[in-house]
């Protein structure tokens, strides 16, 4: 008998998999965070003897060096990936036992496309395939991104990826289970994923790999990707090079003072609450990314690499929790940190910050009674009161409808583009109040006044608001 069990590691859309018997199991593309992989391997009371990697990760540190030294456990590494640390290197075909009791092998399967080392693996029970683990390579109902190695080489590993993925489907049962690393909100993903689990047999008649010709796969793929977040040109080269242990340990304690020197010193100061009570009061020039929402990804996103960064948390969990998050995305030890109430947090004298949080239906209500409905201008700018409506979803999002006259900077560019931002009251606005609380922590730190639309996309046409798509 053999097992498989998936570490979710949700907050950048990744999976990880410990699969075993009931002595040995191996492990697949390992978050930094290792300890809740040793942890899963104690409650099945297994020894971790392997540990493999599908590809050389651009969107998250691995904890794969680390695993393999605090197990004793080989560490498979695809052969052509080029990384400066002792590896067992893997090649197409290679077949590894995980447990010679339970007769699980894994087999290697080259699948360039996500890169061009790119390698899958093949669960083996006695000889039959049972599962596969995918990793960038065949997803749930698409595949991952060609485009995050090199510009020139994306055409070619997206016709690499239609390959792999008919591969796989060629070469196994329909009944074996497909186990990727990305596809679960991740921007490794060239599409969207839908669903948690999936078979060969299901890809067949779904994935846009395996039913469309290698050339209309390839113009579909490339004119749909995303934008790549800022981030990912640090985990190439950071995963390459072998990560460094994390060290989760608390940060230094700030109190008011230091808070404001800081800020003063230009340093990042992040309010981890969430959008409601930042919004109520906050620390002026802190920036709110909420310790519930894509942490590590938009603050990962956003941050100047190397800027130090101090967390103001609700909670010693919460602080907690973030620094678990960060250190994914090598952001491994904040400047300090400082928990409780907000008061706490400003020297004495000195008041909280705040601003207005909104529906669409105020926007409308105010755009109505100011007789402003339709009449911005190509700018944004409505002339007569000086609003601004700011959308700060990303250009694909909004290629499928956006607000007549508003100005649009995606919120990862918004930091850099403050002066871009028509003079007046701001409402800015994403799909659904994450990315404009971001957003309007922002621009508030930088001494405008703005109003958060905490609310969903789709209520904006509804409150009378005119949405159009070009």
């Amino acid at each position: 008998m053999f097992f498989v069990d998936t570490i979710e590691v949700a907050g950048l859309g990744n999976r990880s998999y410990l699969a075993g018997g009931e002595r040995d199991a191996v492990v697949i593309d390992p978050p930094r965070d290792v300890d809740r992989v040793i942890a899963a391997a104690a409650r099945r009371g297994v020894r971790i003897s392997h540990v493999v990697e599908t590809h050389v990760h651009n969107d998250y540190v691995t904890g794969g060096p680390e695993l393999a030294r605090l197990t004793g456990a080989a560490y498979l590494v695809p052969a052509g990936a080029r990384v400066s640390f002792e590896r067992t290197p893997v090649r197409d075909g290679d077949s590894t036992v995980v447990d010679a009791d339970a007769g699980l092998t894994l087999r290697a399967l080259a699948t360039p496309g996500h890169t061009p080392h790119h390698t899958s693996y093949v669960l083996e029970e006695g000889g039959a395939a049972v599962a596969v683990f995918t990793g960038g390579s065949l997803l749930i109902g698409t595949v991952g991104r060609p485009d995050l190695v090199e510009p020139r080489l994306t055409e070619g590993l997206a016709r690499a990826q239609h390959a792999s993925a008919h591969r796989l489907a060629d070469e196994l049962p329909d009944e074996t289970s497909v186990l990727p690393t990305h596809g679960f909100g991740s921007f490794c993903s060239a599409g969207r994923a839908e669903g948690g689990a999936t078979t060969i047999g299901k890809e067949k008649s779904a994935n846009e790999a395996l039913t469309r010709d290698v050339d209309t796969f390839v113009a579909d793929l490339l004119a749909g990707l995303d934008e790549v977040p800022a981030y990912y040109a640090h985990m190439g080269p950071a995963n390459a090079a072998g990560p460094a242990p994390v060290d989760l340990t608390p940060p230094a304690v700030a109190d008011a003072d230091e808070i404001a020197d800081r800020l003063a010193a230009g340093e990042w100061v992040v309010d981890l609450r969430n959008r409601v009570a930042f919004a109520e009061g906050h620390v002026a020039g802190s920036f709110n990314f909420e310790a519930e929402g894509q942490l590590a990804t938009y603050l990962a996103w956003l941050i100047p690499w190397g800027r130090p960064v101090t967390l103001l948390a609700e909670s010693a969990g919460q602080l907690a929790a973030a620094q678990r998050e960060l250190v994914r995305v090598g952001v491994d030890r904040p400047a300090a940190a400082a928990t409780g109430e907000p008061s706490a947090w400003v020297r004495e004298g000195e008041p909280l910050a705040a601003f207005r949080r909104a529906t669409f239906a105020d926007l409308a209500d105010i755009a109505g009674r100011a007789d402003l409905a339709g009449r911005a201008g190509r700018d944004g700018r409505h002339p007569r009161d000086g609003l601004v409506v700011l959308d700060v979803r990303r250009a694909s999002e909004r290629a499928g409808g956006f607000i007549e006259g508003s100005v649009h900077i995606p919120v990862h560019a918004l930091h850099g583009r403050l002066g871009d931002i028509p003079a007046g009251e701001v409402w800015v606005h994403c799909a659904g109040g994450m990315r404009a609380a971001i957003a309007a922590s922002l621009l508030d730190a930088a001494g405008r006044q703005v109003v958060a639309v905490d609310d969903a996309f789709t209520a904006a046409e509804k409150s009378g608001l005119t949405v159009r798509t070009a």
